[in-house]
């Protein structure tokens, strides 16, 4: 099915919601073969038609993922619809429903990562990670001029590597039907350093607010950790301490930077404060952009 650069109008009585996030509701359709997403009614028109041309040069460029088909309006909220995948689980959802499946899970969600990571992007056609948040943290004044100047002093250092990113890597984005595994939500796709994907996922695998862990994963703090730490010794493919300890030391610099470049995208505003200063507290413990 081809798509076009417009919102085409859809008749909600054709569908039924079947799932909710924390910046869109999901609502299959009743012949059973696409799923809407529909965002927020305050969420950017622009950034949602971005989002999904990122997600449909995914699936051209043979990317595992389900086919996205067009875009769509409700008449107040924008978003696109996408080939529905039957009987499929998120990772996420496997393992808070089948816990002693973890390590099997974790493993194959490690073979995922290394598998898009080992991928060669299409730079005519891909958006650059460093050259996107570069441009966030030199426009926006979303953070304090210290932490800004900070960031950007790292920025200048990170390597702009050819390598496809989902852009938000965690386990509630890989989906199986018990066939074959795709990612989903790759409206955040692009190119650049791995870290950008990895440094996300262990904020996440990290996150001290339970209960919005719990709301996202269905998952326990427990758990996410003792996942990824399955998923980066696999990932990394080595089992050498040292090794897995200078590979994660990097990791709070990615998130440091890229988490209120993706809060911005989504709520359109400052991080939260009491997160912003364990933000901070990453750039401290590193040292970087300090005179």
């Amino acid at each position: 099915m081809g798509a076009n650069n417009e919102f085409q109008k859809i008749d909600l009585n054709d569908y039924i919601q079947t799932g909710e996030g924390g910046t869109a509701l999901a609502y299959t359709h009743k012949n059973g073969k696409s799923l809407a997403k529909l965002y927020n009614p305050d969420f950017d028109a622009n950034t949602i038609k971005n989002e999904f041309w990122a997600s449909r040069t995914a699936f051209e460029l043979g990317i595992s993922t389900p086919e996205p088909f067009r875009l769509i309006t409700d008449g107040k909220r924008f978003g696109g619809e996408y080939e529905l995948i039957e009987g499929k689980r998120s990772f996420s959802r496997i393992i808070s429903q089948e816990p002693e499946r973890l390590e099997e899970i974790s493993l194959e969600f490690a073979r995922m990562a290394r598998e898009l990571h080992a991928t060669k992007a299409d730079t005519s056609r891909l958006k650059s990670y460093k050259q996107m948040i570069t441009q966030f943290y030199s426009e926006k004044d979303f953070v304090p001029e210290d932490y800004r100047k900070r960031i950007l002093k790292f920025l200048d250092k990170v390597p702009d590597t050819e390598t496809c990113l989902h852009g938000d890597l965690q386990i509630g984005n890989a989906i199986t039907d018990g066939k074959r595994t795709l990612w989903i939500d790759l409206g955040g796709f692009g190119y650049g350093a791995p870290e950008w994907d990895l440094a996300l996922m262990w904020n996440l695998a990290h996150m001290p607010d339970a209960d919005k862990l719990d709301f996202l994963f269905h998952l326990p703090s427990e758990t996410m950790k003792t996942h990824w730490n399955i998923f980066f010794t696999a990932y990394l493919g080595t089992n050498d301490k040292q090794q897995i300890e200078e590979a994660t030391r990097r990791l709070p610099l990615f998130a440091a930077a890229k988490i209120p470049y993706m809060f911005e995208i989504a709520f359109h505003k400052n991080v939260p404060e009491e997160f912003f200063a364990l933000l901070t507290q990453m750039l401290d413990q590193s040292d970087t952009g300090k005179e």
